[in-house]
C-alpha cells in the first residue's frame, strides 16, 4: 500500500515539512536491545498459546511496559507501508536471595579474583499483534548478564520492528514470557485515520460523505472483503469532491468495505468496514444467500460474506411436517461459501434436502435434487446401525422419531414393521448412503397404500355414481361443489415457523371443497415468473372464478401495509424474491381504495400472534377473523355467501382446528420467542 507524504501528514495531525518518519528499508522483520542486552528473532511466526501463570521458580525476566511508534517500511523509493514498530520493556521479578560465600550469581566468579562475570538470565518474549484481518505472534528470545540484574528494577528494553497495519485501523498487542510468570500485558491503539471520509445513516439510506475541496480528484470503490482470497469489487468510480454517495440499506453485507484514495501518484487507499456489526447488514446477508444444486449429488451456498452458518442433511416427508435432520451422512459442520460440497451418497433421493441454520435457527431449507428426481415420494427410510459380532438393528424415520423394527408402537411403521424388513431382504429397498456402521435405506410405500385404500377406492367409486344420479337433478350445483371455490392466500414470509404455520392452514383448506393457492406450492412458478407478474395471474383467475383472496396478517405483513401506505406511490423496496404479499399490495390497495374490496377479500390473523385491531383501518372494510377462535365464521366467509351450515361445517372447523394446534402450540412453546409485535398494537 504506497503512502502519500502529503496524506500521512493529514493523518497524523502535521504538516507535509514538519512529517518525519523513519524508513526502514526491506521487508525483513528485525529484533534490536537496549545496551547491555542480547537479543535475538526467531524465524517466522509462532502459535498464540499463553498458557496457565506459573510461580516463578527465582528470578525471572518479565514484560512491564509496551510502547509503539509509527514507521515506514519502504520495499522501493516510492512503496512504502505504514508499519507499527514495539518496544518491549523488562524487569526483574520473583524471589530474590543475595548470595552466599561471595559466590556471584548464576555461578559466576568472584570479581576481586578478575574474572568475567558471565551468568546471565534468559526469558522468551512472545509479542502478539491483532489489526483486523491480520494476526501474528513473535517470539524474541532475551538474555541480561547477572550484572544489570535488579530485584524489582528494569534492565532495559528490546524493540521489535515491525507490525504492517493501515491507516484508521485498531491495533491490539499483547505481550507475556514462557513460561508465564503474570498477566498479559497488553496495548490497544487506534492508529490516526484520514479526516475527508465519514459513514453516516439518513434514515433507511446509508450517506459516505468525502469531505474535500472542489479540486481534489479521487477514486472510491465499494468491495466485499473475503477471510480468505481477494475481495470482490463491486463499484469503483473516479469522482471530484466534495461528493455525498447514498447506499440504500438493503445494499448493506457485513464485509461491504469501502475504499478512498486521492488520485495522485503514490497515494494511500484508506479502506473501513463499517457495517460488520450492523444487524441490517446480517439480515440482507441471508436474504442474498443461495443454496444451488451442483450435479450429479453436490450443492454450494452462494452468499456475498462468510457466514456463520451450519449445513446438515434431512429427509423430508410428503405428509408435510419439519424436514428430519440425519447425522450420517452429513454432520453439521462450519460452511465455507462459494465452495462445492460433495454428500457421500450412493444415490440421490427427492426427500433428501439441505438444511442451512445459523446459531440453531433455521435460515434455508432446499430439496435440490427436486428437479431432475422428481416430486416428493411416499417412502419410508430406515435407518441400520451395526454393532459388534455383525448384530444390525434397524429403525423407520417418522414425524414421532426414528421407530425400532420390529415395534408394538401404534404408527404407521410399526403396524408395517416385519413387512418393510421382509422388503428389505428381497431386495426392494434402495440403497443411499453406506460407511460400514451404518446405512440408509429408502423403501416404497405404494403398495401398502394402495392395499390400504382399497375399499376406500370402491366407496369413492359408489360415492361418484351417486354424484353422478344428483347431477340429473342439479346438474350446475353439484359440478360447482365437485370443484369447490377457489381461495387465493397472501401472507409476509415474517420467518420459517410463521410459513409452516401458513403451510398447515392451506393443508387443512385443500380437504375442504376448495381450491387453494398458496406461493409455498408455487416456489418454481414464482422464480420464472417474479412475485408481481404471478400474483396479478393468480388474483385475475381467483376474481374471475368468484373465488375469494385471504390476506394472513402477521406482525411483518402488518408493517409492510403500513410501509406502503405511507409511501403510496413511490418506487417500492426490494423485497425477498418469493416474497409474493410485498408484491401484491401494488395492486390489493387500489381494491381497497376504491371499494371494491368487500365480498372479494378476507381477512385472518392468528391468536397470540397479532389481534385483529392491529390490522390497518383500510383492511378492516372486509372481516378480519382470528384463527383459530373465530374458525367458524372464517370457513363460512370462505365458501361464500348462501352456503348452508350444516353438521358437516362443523367437523370442517374440528378438522381445520386440529391441524393448526400443533403447529401454533410448537411456535409458542416455552423458550421461542414470538417477536415484539405479539399481542397487537394500534
Amino acid at each position: 500500500m504506497p503512502v502519500s507524504w502529503f496524506l500521512l501528514s493529514l493523518a497524523l495531525g502535521r504538516s507535509p515539512g514538519a512529517l518525519s518518519l523513519e524508513r526502514l528499508e526491506g521487508s525483513q522483520d528485525t529484533a534490536r536491545c537496549s545496551p547491555g542486552l542480547s537479543c535475538h528473532l526467531w524465524g517466522g511466526d509462532v502459535f498464540c498459546l499463553p498458557g496457565s501463570i506459573v510461580p516463578a521458580p527465582g528470578p525471572v525476566l518479565v514484560p512491564t511496559r509496551l510502547q509503539t511508534e509509527l514507521v515506514l517500511r519502504c520495499h522501493q523509493e516510492t512503496d512504502c507501508d505504514l508499519c507499527v514498530r514495539v518496544a518491549v520493556h523488562l524487569a526483574v521479578h520473583g524471589p530474590w536471595e543475595e548470595p552466599e560465600d561471595a559466590e556471584t550469581f548464576g555461578g559466576a566468579a568472584d570479581p576481586e579474583a578478575g574474572e568475567p562475570r558471565n551468568a546471565s538470565l534468559q526469558a522468551q518474549v512472545v509479542l502478539s499483534f491483532q489489526a483486523y484481518p491480520t494476526a501474528r505472534c513473535v517470539l524474541l528470545e532475551v538474555r541480561v548478564p547477572a550484572v544489570l540484574v535488579r530485584p524489582g528494577q528494569s534492565v532495559g528494553s528490546v524493540v521489535f520492528d515491525c507490525f504492517e497495519a493501515a491507516l484508521g485501523s485498531e491495533v491490539r498487542l499483547w505481550s507475556y514470557t514462557q513460561p508465564r510468570y503474570q498477566k498479559e500485558l497488553n496495548l490497544t491503539q487506534q492508529l490516526p485515520a484520514l479526516p475527508w471520509l465519514n459513514v453516516s445513516a439518513d434514515g433507511d439510506d446509508v450517506q459516505l460523505v468525502v469531505d474535500v475541496s472542489e479540486e481534489q480528484r479521487f477514486g472510491l470503490s465499494l468491495y466485499w472483503n473475503q477471510a480468505s482470497g481477494p475481495p470482490k469489487h463491486w463499484w469503483q468510480r473516479n469522482l471530484t469532491g466534495p461528493q455525498t454517495i447514498t447506499l440504500n440499506h438493503t445494499d448493506l453485507v457485513p464485509c461491504l468495505c469501502i475504499q478512498v484514495w486521492p488520485l495522485e501518484p503514490d497515494s494511500v487507499r484508506t479502506s473501513v468496514c463499517p457495517f460488520r456489526e450492523d444487524p441490517r447488514a446480517h439480515r440482507n446477508l441471508w436474504r442474498a444467500a443461495r443454496l444451488r444444486l451442483l450435479p450429479p449429488r453436490g450443492w454450494r451456498l452462494d452468499a456475498p460474506c462468510p457466514l456463520p452458518a451450519e449445513a446438515a442433511l434431512c429427509w423430508q416427508a410428503p405428509a408435510g411436517g419439519p424436514c428430519q435432520p440425519l447425522v450420517p451422512p452429513l454432520a453439521r459442520e462450519n460452511v465455507t461459501v462459494d465452495e462445492a460440497h460433495d454428500l457421500p451418497l450412493l444415490k440421490g433421493h427427492p426427500n433428501l434436502c439441505v438444511q442451512v441454520s445459523s446459531w440453531e435457527k433455521l435460515e434455508l431449507q432446499e430439496c435440490l435434487w427436486a428437479d431432475s428426481l422428481g416430486p416428493l415420494k411416499d417412502d419410508m427410510l430406515l435407518v441400520e446401525t451395526r454393532g459388534p459380532q455383525e448384530n444390525r438393528s434397524f429403525c423407520a424415520l417418522e414425524l414421532s422419531g426414528c421407530t425400532p423394527l420390529p415395534s408394538r408402537a401404534s404408527t404407521r411403521a410399526a403396524r408395517l414393521g416385519e413387512q418393510l424388513l421382509q422388503d428389505l431382504q428381497s431386495g426392494q429397498c434402495v440403497q443411499l448412503w453406506n460407511d460400514g456402521v451404518g446405512a440408509l435405506w429408502a423403501c416404497p410405500m405404494d403398495k401398502y397404500t394402495h392395499q390400504r385404500w382399497a375399499l376406500v377406492w370402491l366407496a369413492c367409486l359408489l360415492c361418484a355414481a351417486a354424484l353422478l344420479l344428483l347431477l340429473l337433478f342439479n346438474k350446475e350445483h353439484v359440478k360447482a361443489a365437485a370443484r369447490g371455490r377457489r381461495a387465493l392466500l397472501l401472507y409476509s414470509a415474517d420467518d420459517a415457523g410463521f410459513e409452516r404455520l401458513v403451510g398447515a392452514l392451506a393443508s387443512a383448506l385443500c380437504q375442504l371443497p376448495l381450491r387453494v393457492a398458496v406461493d409455498l406450492w408455487n416456489r418454481r412458478e414464482l422464480s420464472a415468473q417474479g412475485p408481481l407478474a404471478w400474483f396479478h395471474a393468480q388474483r385475475r383467475q381467483t376474481l374471475q372464478e368468484g373465488g375469494v383472496v385471504v390476506l394472513l396478517f402477521s406482525p411483518g405483513a402488518v408493517a409492510l401495509c403500513r410501509e406502503w401506505l405511507q409511501d403510496w406511490g413511490a418506487v417500492p423496496a426490494a423485497h425477498a424474491p418469493h416474497d409474493a404479499f410485498a408484491a401484491s399490495l401494488n395492486c390489493v390497495l387500489p381494491d381497497f381504495l376504491q371499494g371494491r374490496a368487500p365480498g372479494r377479500y378476507v381477512g385472518a390473523c392468528f391468536d397470540g400472534l397479532l389481534q385483529p385491531g392491529a390490522v390497518p383501518a383500510l383492511f378492516r372494510a372486509v372481516p378480519v377473523f382470528s384463527l383459530p377462535s373465530q374458525l367458524p365464521d372464517f370457513l363460512a366467509a370462505l365458501q361464500g355467501p348462501g352456503a348452508p351450515r350444516t353438521g358437516r361445517h362443523a367437523e370442517r372447523v374440528e378438522r381445520v382446528s386440529r391441524a393448526l394446534q400443533p403447529v401454533l402450540d410448537s411456535r409458542f412453546r416455552p423458550g421461542r420467542g414470538v417477536g415484539p409485535e405479539a399481542g397487537g398494537g394500534t
